[in-house]
């Protein structure tokens, strides 16, 4: 059944219990955390919590108001000083409201062409605000290298910018999904309802009296985990859809890695969410139901059912999205699809001028049927990655991983070295944790004899030992370093990881192998079940790292690193919101910045919310304890197993 308008009369701070929180309105200060129920796969009502979104008042919400009208945005006027000027006229339609399933009504922001001629329509689906909102390239230094001057600033945060696609003959639609500012119900974290509500969209669009009927989604981050969920709904207008990084298993991704729960990016994230209901808890979901569950499986797109036209974007290092966005793109079942891989940081890429006209060729082919070679493309375009030295883009290749590579076990050894061959006696190392010294790491080293490109999918196979503990937490990863070991620091301005680097997590006690759905070098876990350590037993335990493609020099070092995994702060504040954004208090743009006639409307700054962080989960309890052993040689066949290939000197 659907989630229906009734709301208990009793509210009470934390712990409460709700049948139905969606016709909540109040604004009042106090903080709620409630249970309530929302549809996943398979349950029209499984039972969820829920806390109170930030105030759509709040400075930090950055909303400029509900105010549905048109406008006519004139050529050459701009959104805020230094921003691009409008290169067309621009039809705007604010606040138009669009009826869900379930009666529930949203609002969506359309900037179409002047005229009566039918356009396709490019989607942005996030939670985020669809004018300004709480995140913003404004609250990140340099703007994360996308100039101001790059934009028109009618973008919605991570998706396409109006000035340019309009003037390309397409409409952009920047929807407030559910919940979100003042579209009624609860805002998601994907899943089935997100999904749904995607799908009614989509046929919505196809249906307006200015639509072409061919409809596409784009953006990034959000926006493009978004487009994993809706496009497997499989709606009848969808035409294609261009997902710029993004996860495609939340609980593998970014909530419960290797088994580990990691609340603290989605604390930072949800308390920027702001509505007049409540947000979907995925950061105390994280933290209370950590085993694989219906509400989990929910979070996992189902990527085979996508067969549209796909033009999908990664990174190697976006510790978010990169596992996530390889795999849609090799288990989607479209015929049509095409991965590039890009070095920098995924905003940049994004708004970068030459990749938007490559991303305006491809939605022309599949949303106009313009005949312009598209399908010509490399149906794969690598970043080969080259700390110290130059990298290679745009490297074509048949599929991902590409073939070529070959399977090599490089062995865990005596002093700190990584060999080819296993070492006869047995050995071991360790590294003590304690309350004092929550940390602890140890390095092996492997000397590149040749030119040497490791391109794909990575595997740690480890003998491990808990002293004074029935648990371990632990991250490995593998680095490229100079001959004399120092590492390279990345300068690609991404946002999430700050070294060239591919890793993996694991809780040692969730450690159960599905074999059937293992690969030799990507092992599955099903998480349903926790597995404690004996004192002095050593277990196996697998630990798949996401993709990358490194060159190696002569000379130069591949580090394989293990390292205890600490929780991190989920009272972090990613300052999201903080920054104030002047945008024009009637008419959304003008012409002259010099005009003193023009008011603006300062949005942003001030403090969260008080409610907002007394809704924060706790940061979880380190399990790390005693002594971390790590055996090898005799019996134990402790390994990193990488694809390599020896391309031809240059």
């Amino acid at each position: 059944m659907l989630i229906s308008n009734f709301l208990f009369l009793f509210v009470c701070t934390f712990g409460v219990m709700f049948d139905s929180i969606n016709a909540y309105t109040g604004q009042n200060d106090t903080a709620q955390i409630v249970n309530s129920t929302m549809r996943i796969y398979g349950d029209d009502a499984y039972p969820v919590t829920y806390r109170r979104a930030a105030p759509v008042a709040a400075p930090r919400s950055r909303y400029p108001g509900f105010n549905p009208g048109v406008y006519i945005l004139k050529e050459g006027t701009i959104r805020r000083e230094g921003a691009k000027p409008l290169p067309c006229d621009i039809l705007f339609e604010r606040d138009v409201p669009m009826t869900l399933r379930d009666g529930t009504v949203m609002y969506t922001d359309v900037y179409r062409p002047i005229g009566n001629e039918t356009v396709p329509a490019i989607v942005a689906w996030s939670p985020y605000g669809k004018e300004v909102g709480g995140q913003q390239l404004d609250d990140v230094p340099g703007r994360s290298g996308v100039p101001l001057s790059e934009v028109s600033e009618l973008q919605k945060f991570e998706g396409p910018d109006p000035a340019y696609w309009v003037s390309k003959g397409y409409a952009i639609l920047n929807p407030d999904a559910r919940g979100a500012y003042s579209s009624q119900g609860n805002i998601t974290y994907w899943g089935r309802q997100l999904a749904e509500d995607g799908y009614d969209f989509v046929e919505w669009a196809a249906e307006q009296e200015w639509s072409s009927g061919k409809i596409a989604l784009s953006g990034n981050s959000w926006l493009a985990v978004s487009q994993w969920f809706i496009a497997a709904e499989q709606p009848p207008h969808l035409a294609a859809i261009a997902p710029w990084e993004g996860l495609s298993d939340v609980y593998r991704d970014v909530s419960v890695p290797g088994g580990f729960p990691s609340p603290s990016f989605l604390e930072m994230i949800t308390t920027t969410f702001a509505g007049k209901g409540f947000v979907e808890d995925q950061p105390r979901m994280t933290v209370n139901n950590n085993l694989m569950s219906p509400y989990w499986k929910d979070k996992i797109a189902r990527l085979t059912e996508i067969e549209v036209p796909a033009y999908i974007v990664a990174s190697y290092t976006n510790m978010l999205h990169t596992r996530g966005t390889f795999a849609g793109f090799r288990d989607i079942s479209s015929d049509n699809k095409w991965l590039r891989v890009h070095n920098t940081s995924e905003w940049p890429d994004y708004y970068n001028p030459s990749h938007v006209a490559e991303l305006n060729q491809f939605f022309d082919r599949y949303l106009k049927d313009i005949d312009n070679k598209w399908e010509e493309t490399p149906t794969v375009r690598l970043a080969i990655l080259d700390p110290g030295n130059s990298d290679e883009l745009d490297r074509p290749a048949t599929s991902w991983p590409p073939p070529g590579q070959s399977k090599q076990r490089l062995f865990l050894n005596n002093n700190e070295s990584l060999r080819r061959t296993m070492p006869i006696e047995r050995n071991e190392s360790s590294y003590q944790l304690s309350e004092r010294l929550s940390s602890g790491s140890i390095s092996f080293n492997y000397t590149v004899p040749k030119l040497t490109e490791i391109i794909g999918y990575m595997k740690a196979h480890l003998w491990v030992e808990a002293r004074g503990s029935n648990d371990m937490e632990i991250e490995v990863s593998v680095q490229k370093a100079d001959r004399n070991g120092n590492f390279f620091t990345f300068s690609g301005g991404s946002e999430s990881s700050g070294s060239i680097s591919a890793t993996g997590k694991m809780r040692v006690s969730m450690r159960d192998l599905d074999k059937r759905r293992s690969t030799q070098f990507e092992p599955y876990q099903p998480f349903t079940k926790e597995l404690p350590l004996q004192e002095g037993e050593i277990v196996p335990v697998d630990i798949g790292l996401w993709p990358i493609a490194l060159r190696f020099h002569p000379g130069e070092r591949l580090v394989f690193t293990i390292s205890a995994l600490s929780p991190q702060s989920t009272q972090m504040d990613g300052g999201f919101g903080m920054a104030r954004i002047p945008v024009p208090l009637s008419g959304s743009t003008f012409f002259n910045k010099t005009d003193e006639s023009v008011s603006m409307l300062q949005l942003g700054g001030g403090t969260t919310t008080d409610f907002v962080n007394a809704q924060r989960v706790s940061t979880p309890k380190s399990r790390n304890s005693g002594t971390h052993v790590f055996h090898y040689g005799g019996d134990f066949d402790s390994h990193l197993l990488i694809p390599v290939s020896h391309p031809a000197s240059s």
